[in-house]
């Protein structure tokens, strides 16, 4: 009886930094994540194919600037749930929403970076501002990245299926060469980003559900542009004038233009996982927005 009871706090305690979203036949779908510090909450939101643990950075500074910190793993990514469905980005917003609304999160800003970005506009469009004071876009996925008669600033369709042909065949390998671009490692390897964040970079990517890895390719083309319109609360973006993963004139540069009213901050010569290779520049204009008065 006691092994049984000591069994059945053991098992509370690994499950209470979890959330769950829904159910795939006998498994839970939950979301891991982190709660830490006190003050007006800031909801972290990764990028793909990573996990909350990109953020390691801005954590230590945001906590240090008087924030609560929420950082949660996408489903399919890091320590969450890994289902076969709901890659989509109304799917991703209801998680977001779940996260929201289970922390009675008030007063927030989201802050999604890369693919985290399009988490921010589709829960801004689907949900609103209630809970949210203020919104950031970091190297993000918005507003629209597939080249069509009405989107002529957008990306060649052959791309998106070259990616998904590269991961089918060798998701592993492809995660290396991805990688590569995402931190400009040509210029920047063993300086700004050294070979072990590098290596925990593809280890944590390595470790992500194979099929969420390619399902979200697919939701990478969603139009976002009606999401952004819409947004009527301050808004910060920030991106790389260098980004080989998405060049800051088909997503930064748009999605400023689109939300009325936001900020922008190129940092030169940054690329991709700016959020890494340029904390400092991403944590001062990062914070000074969040500290700004309405």
């Amino acid at each position: 009886m006691v092994a049984g009871k000591a069994g059945r706090l053991q098992h509370k305690e690994m499950t209470m930094n979890y959330i769950t979203v829904g159910k795939e036949n006998s498994c839970n779908i939950d979301l891991y994540y982190e709660d830490f510090g006190t003050g007006k909450p800031v909801v972290l939101i990764h990028g793909w194919p990573l996990s909350s643990r990109s953020w390691e950075r801005q954590v230590p500074a945001l906590l240090s600037a008087g924030h609560r910190v929420v950082a949660y793993d996408r489903r399919g990514f890091g320590q969450s749930g890994r289902p076969s469905t709901g890659y989509d980005y109304d799917t991703l917003a209801d998680d977001l929403h779940a996260v929201m609304t289970r922390l009675d999160l008030r007063d927030a800003t989201l802050v999604g970076f890369s693919m985290g970005g399009g988490e921010v506009a589709r829960y801004l469009g689907r949900y609103g501002t209630e809970r949210v004071r203020k919104a950031v876009f970091i190297a993000a996925v918005t507003p629209f990245l597939l080249k069509s008669p009405d989107n002529p600033a957008g990306l060649d369709g052959n791309i998106f299926e070259g990616i998904r042909q590269a991961i089918h065949a060798d998701r592993v390998a492809f995660l290396t060469s991805f990688l590569s671009n995402f931190y400009n490692i040509h210029e920047f390897g063993g300086k700004k980003v050294s070979d072990e964040v590098a290596r925990l970079s593809w280890n944590i990517a390595a470790g992500a559900s194979p099929v969420g890895t390619l399902e979200c390719v697919d939701s990478w083309l969603t139009d976002f542009r009606e999401d952004l319109v819409s947004i009527r609360i301050p808004t910060l973006v920030i991106h790389g004038d260098s980004d080989r993963i998405l060049p800051f004139a088909a997503t930064g540069s748009r999605t400023h233009e689109a939300v009325e009213g936001s900020r922008l901050i190129v940092v030169a010569g940054a690329p991709h996982g700016l959020n890494w290779t340029h904390a400092e520049e991403v944590n001062d204009g990062l914070i000074d927005f969040l500290q700004e008065t309405l």
